[in-house]
């Protein structure tokens, strides 16, 4: 059996509104809830067996996924009533784990989307024998992250914190790989952050925390305009996903009424079920989830349009956001970088 924790308790509030109703990791990407495409991978990484550690609209995620066969998993679910932070979050999910002591257990940010060798970076952990292995990719900059030196061996030296002159332009990815035993000695029920206080305590103690270095795809879909890029690199085969493994062309479209020849869907747009899209409207590289208006002559470029939003007749919106039953009036252009949600 091999087990893996996912991180899915996070608020979202930079994706608000569309998480004032919708958990972060289950708003769509290319038509699939996001966190399907991370299922997919740790399955297709040889895991078995998945606890989702929740805080945030706890509820939606079990009616999405049941016990996990959907998605061919065994799902258990523990809730955090008080969020504890990424390590009280993982402490927390252990109570679901039955590796033993020196088993892997892979744990996944639930908003990273990362084409890297999950199933490489499990078997370099286990045969390095270390106790944390962290999958790190390069970035031209990297000063809005904190960054993470290692020696020719791949073990990790220190974490340091964002700076205007950073040492390492390596960073980390968010996937982790513990030794079961080290997420045991995480205090219990109380609020630990694993990136400002278990790896460096493990340092401090001597402990063997190493990098696979791997720069592959990777999208961190915490902000808007995240979320439509890495849902157009899925549609468009750019980024890779073993829940979607063929390519949809320009554009995903779902139970939708399918619109006038003269529409134009593409740049990786997904198009959720029951979404009408009026003659002459434009969409590129958006999002519009379930039951939208799209109006007639409207132009909708980078985007995402949530469930049963209306974007009127002529009206343009560019690189914006509207929550679920939201409205944009007909003929209104909205500048770039609107929010609008449904009373506004």
């Amino acid at each position: 059996m091999r087990e893996a924790v996912l991180l899915v308790g996070g608020q979202g509030t930079r994706l608000r509104p569309l998480t004032l109703t919708t958990p972060k990791p289950l708003l769509p990407v290319a038509g699939l809830p996001f966190l399907t495409h991370q299922l997919a991978a740790l399955r297709q990484a040889g895991v078995d067996h998945v606890v989702l550690a929740t805080s945030y609209r706890a509820e939606i995620f079990q009616e999405t996924f049941g016990d996990g066969s959907p998605v061919g998993l065994r799902i258990t679910y523990l809730h955090e009533d008080v969020p504890l932070g990424t390590g009280g979050a993982i402490r927390n999910a252990a109570g679901g784990l039955r590796s033993g002591p020196n088993d892997p257990v892979v744990i996944l940010n639930g908003d990273v989307l990362s084409g890297h060798d999950l199933a490489g970076q499990v078997d370099f952990h286990v045969t390095v024998g270390a106790d944390v292995t962290l999958h790190l990719v390069e970035v031209a900059d990297a000063r809005a992250y904190g960054c993470v030196p290692t020696d020719d061996e791949g073990r990790v030296s220190k974490f340091v914190e964002k700076m205007d002159n950073p040492v390492s332009s390596w960073i980390n990815a968010g996937a982790y790989v513990f030794r079961r035993s080290v997420i045991d000695a995480i205090p219990e029920g109380q609020v630990v952050s694993v990136e400002r206080d278990t790896f460096p305590s493990l340092l401090e103690s001597g402990r063997d925390v190493r990098a696979w270095k791997e720069t592959a795809y990777w999208c961190d879909v915490g902000t808007p305009e995240a979320l439509v890029r890495c849902s157009a690199d899925v549609v468009l085969g750019v980024a890779p996903s073993a829940a979607l493994m063929v390519p949809h062309g320009q554009a995903w479209f779902g139970d939708a009424d399918r619109p006038p020849a003269d529409v134009q869907v593409f740049g990786g747009s997904s198009i959720g079920a029951g979404v009408h899209i009026g003659p002459g409207a434009v969409i590129e590289a958006s999002i519009v989830m379930a039951g939208a208006v799209i109006g007639a002559g409207a132009t909708v470029t980078r985007s995402a349009i949530g469930s049963e939003a209306v974007v009127g007749d002529g009206a343009v919106v560019v690189d914006s956001v509207l929550g679920d039953h939201a409205q944009v009036a007909a003929g209104a252009s909205p500048a770039p970088g609107t929010r609008v949600e449904a009373n506004a």
